[in-house]
């Protein structure tokens, strides 16, 4: 992603100009290593030393939900949490939350200058600088834990830096970055697994078999307690509420607000990580507003005011959503399918698609292909590794699906219009979270 084709509006003036500095100093957007890094947060004074407890979170799918799930249940509870992922929709301080708030231009600013400062024009990505950048932030601001996703693997991702956490958590894992992490369920799995650490205790989501025997034996390993899913805590959802049953007893909760089949598991593994981080009390209300008062924007978000709903046709349903894998293709394919049952009469359902070359198009858009949807597909704007829109409906095509190629959102939008019938469609934007942010910005929303 080339920061200098994102909308101004990705930071301050004087924010993006640093970003865009930072995005020179290395040749490789991605080049998984720690020492880079670690050399300069030891210019920086260790940062990373003296941070609030942190709960360490890594995964396939799921990451973010689970934190958000996480952020809104401590601060529920009366805690203020630091919070760290990536990457951002709209703008690049919705990557560093602190003491729940994002982070102020001007701290932004101050934080990369000092890091950009510490580096000295050495070669570092664009990923190892900014979150340096965000380790300084946390170490400055006080706040009771700091929650932090990792990017992309676990064992040489940036975040991997903090050497005990209190807590480290892995969501499902599936077929993903195969070009970086491996391309075998197990080897990935591995490289998640790298975020375990000896006396830290792991909160371990549902996995595929080959996946968990590689983070049991990684555990054992280490001599860390693993708390996992179905064994040691169960999360399902019955007659319109989430029942968990973890160790401190049985809960009867509303449902997530995100939607999805997907999220009683993410949910469940927030639970799970409140039942084992030790030295936080979230009392029952608070669990109950970590479903409830959660937002995670980009994820299944309903688009039902702006400017993007307003060029369909009355009583239409437009939908965000940034997956882009295989496992994610599935899980829309699951809910899509759920509400086209639920329809009184069945919605026309769109697709519209935007993906970026690192992913596959055909294996996201198959379990899709069951529902028929007419698909259109869009270059995503400003994405130097975005696939082309016919590259897009090539992939689609060939899963059976029927796709045309169209040159951006907006006239993706109008075309739907211009073939709606009586009944209005609903329409999913999906394939990216690059693309998801596009959106979000066309909309005129920005995260808070």
């Amino acid at each position: 992603m080339s920061l200098a084709l994102l909308p101004e509006d990705i930071a301050s003036p004087q924010a993006r100009e640093i970003l865009l500095r930072l995005t020179r100093l290395h040749p490789k957007s991605i080049d998984l290593s720690l020492g880079r890094l670690e050399r300069l947060l030891a210019a920086l004074g260790n940062p990373h030393l003296d941070l609030p407890p942190v709960v360490h979170v890594a995964g396939t799918n799921g990451k973010g939900s689970t934190l958000a799930y996480l952020r809104a249940g401590l601060e529920a509870a009366g805690y203020k949490a630091h919070v760290y992922t990536s990457p951002h929709l709209v703008r690049f301080n919705e990557r560093i939350r602190l003491a729940g708030r994002l982070i102020a231009d001007e701290h932004l600013e101050a934080v990369l200058t000092t890091c950009e400062t510490a580096n000295a024009g050495a070669p570092i990505t664009f990923f190892e600088i900014t979150s340096a950048a965000a380790f300084l932030a946390f170490h400055q601001t006080p706040a009771d834990v700091l929650l932090l996703e990792t990017g992309m693997g676990g064992r040489y991702d940036t975040t991997n830096v903090v050497p005990q956490p209190a807590l480290t958590a892995i969501t499902p894992i599936s077929m993903d970055h195969q070009q970086f992490l491996g391309d075998t369920l197990a080897a990935i799995a591995g490289e998640k697994a790298g975020i375990l650490k000896p006396g830290t205790p792991a909160v371990i989501g549902a996995q595929a078999p080959e996946a968990l025997d590689v983070l049991a034996a990684e555990a054992r390993g280490l001599g860390v307690e693993i708390y996992l899913s179905g064994r040691d805590w169960q999360a399902q959802s019955d007659g319109g509420r989430l029942h968990f049953a973890g160790e401190r007893g049985a809960a009867d909760l509303p449902l997530p607000a995100l939607p999805g089949p997907h999220q009683i598991e993410n949910a469940g593994i927030a639970l799970a990580c409140l039942d084992r981080l030790t030295g936080f009390d979230v009392p029952p209300a608070a669990r109950a507003a970590a479903l409830t008062e959660v937002s995670w924007p980009g994820r299944l978000q309903r688009l039902d005011r702006g400017r993007l709903i307003d060029l369909l046709p009355s009583g239409s349903e437009l939908w965000l959503d940034g997956g882009h894998n295989p496992a994610a293709g599935l899980s829309l394919a699951d809910m899509l399918a759920a509400w086209q049952v639920a329809d009184p009469a069945p919605r026309p359902l769109h697709l519209i698609v935007g993906m970026l070359e690192s992913k596959l198009p055909a294996d996201f858009l198959r379990p899709l292909a069951a529902l028929d949807p007419a698909l259109s597909t869009v270059t995503i704007p400003g994405a130097d590794s975005s696939f082309t829109a016919q590259d897009i409906a090539a992939g689609a095509i060939a899963v059976g699906l029927r796709a045309t190629p169209q040159d951006g959102v907006i006239a993706a939008l109008r075309h739907i219009a211009s073939q709606s019938g009586a009944i209005a469609p609903r329409v999913l934007i999906c394939g990216s979270l690059y693309l998801a942010g596009h959106v979000l910005s066309l909309d005129g929303q920005r995260p808070a």
